[in-house]
């Protein structure tokens, strides 16, 4: 029997390019050890983004790779995945209980942001991370609603200081609309919203959370303004429709985020096409290709393109999101792609190795 060569067994292990970032898993610091035991090979393998999508082809890939290298005879490929803490803009520490604030948002409204920011979610902890969402629209808060949770759902308290995030599909979820009635407008000056969104934030106890998805309020005035000054985001996700219109507001997002140091992860495009429901004849009704126009033009990535399809409406508004609903459609693996994607590329971000700021409760006694 040949003595098995570790240059060999490396060479075998390059051979395999990650799908997002493309390159090799030594380069990325993704090999943590590789053990040669007679004709046994062991590798471990630990990725820094939502990976369990493609956990089982990257070790098909890289076991038969290693197969391939001479004497050879078995082939052990763990791998496991570690999301870290990454920078926020201008330092601002990290809130406690959550490594990554991720903002969604929209230069108007309309164009499915609460929708992606749901099923994004999802996406997050079906690739095997703890999520939160967070419905940071105050005037018009409908992620409870998304996630099925019945009207009048009120998350519990903690010490009378603390809001326990209210659980949904595996996810912790938190927004104005658990705290007020559906029928309750807020009518309510900029300053105020800004208050309460820090308030919710800073005040629920999040349970070590990967990602926490902040569902943004539509266009780029004083609120979003100061949330994305004060709020730790680690990126942000633009969500855009394919017409011209949708687009110009759309680069105003990407600005709006670009003067306050917070990286725009990338942009998904809604209703990319029409899917008819009777014969499934796609047709581009809003036009094509706005979304990759604007991403190359800001240099950014087009993290994904969903169709303007009755189920996923449907399925939002019974409480049951594509995600979740049908986990193997079509529209279930764009998302989860595009959550990988985006992982990935948060990836590539200067690590977060500061301490967490402590929630701050303040009463009257």
């Amino acid at each position: 029997m040949s003595e098995i060569s570790r240059e060999a067994v490396d060479a075998a292990i390059r051979e395999y390019r990650d799908p997002y970032l493309d390159q090799d898993l030594f380069a990325l610091d993704a090999v943590k050890s590789v053990a040669i035991d007679g004709d046994k090979v062991t590798v471990d393998v630990e990725l820094a983004y939502p990976s369990e999508g493609i956990a089982g082809a990257l070790r098909q890939l890289v076991g038969n790779a290693i197969e391939n290298v001479p004497g050879v005879g078995d082939v052990t490929v763990n791998t496991r995945q570690a999301i870290r803490a990454y920078q926020a803009q201008k330092d601002l520490q990290s809130i406690a209980g959550v490594k990554n604030i991720i903002a969604v948002a929209s230069g108007k409204g309309g164009v499915g942001k609460s929708t992606t920011a749901v099923n994004l979610a999802l996406a997050l902890s079906q690739e095997g991370c703890r999520v939160g969402i967070l419905d940071a629209d105050i005037y018009g808060p409908s992620v409870g609603m998304m996630l099925g949770l019945p009207e009048g759902t009120r998350p519990q308290t903690r010490d009378n200081k603390w809001f326990i995030p209210v659980p949904a599909h595996g996810i912790e979820a938190m927004s104005m609309a658990f705290l007020v009635t559906d029928k309750t407008p807020m009518v309510w000056r900029g300053p105020m919203v800004s208050g309460a969104v820090q308030q919710l934030l800073t005040q629920t106890q999040w349970n070590d959370l990967d990602y926490l998805i902040v569902d943004m309020p539509p266009g780029t005035g004083d609120i979003q303004l100061t949330m994305a000054q004060k709020v730790p985001v680690t990126g942000a996700v633009i969500v855009t429709t394919p017409q011209d219109i949708a687009l110009l507001d759309c680069k105003k997002g990407i600005e709006m985020f670009r003067k306050v140091d917070i990286p725009v992860l990338g942009v998904i495009e809604n209703m990319s096409t029409h899917i008819c429901s009777n014969c499934g004849h796609h047709e581009p009704l809003f036009g094509e290709g706005g979304g990759q126009r604007v991403a190359e033009e800001y240099d950014t990535e087009l993290l994904g393109q969903l169709p303007l399809h009755m189920t996923i409406r449907e399925q939002t508004d019974s409480g049951q999101p594509s995600v979740v609903a049908e986990p193997d459609s079509e529209v279930a693996r764009t998302y989860r792609d595009a959550a990988r994607r985006m992982g990935a590329l948060l990836s590539r971000r200067e690590r977060n190795l500061t301490s967490p700021i402590p929630s701050i409760s303040i009463s009257d006694d």
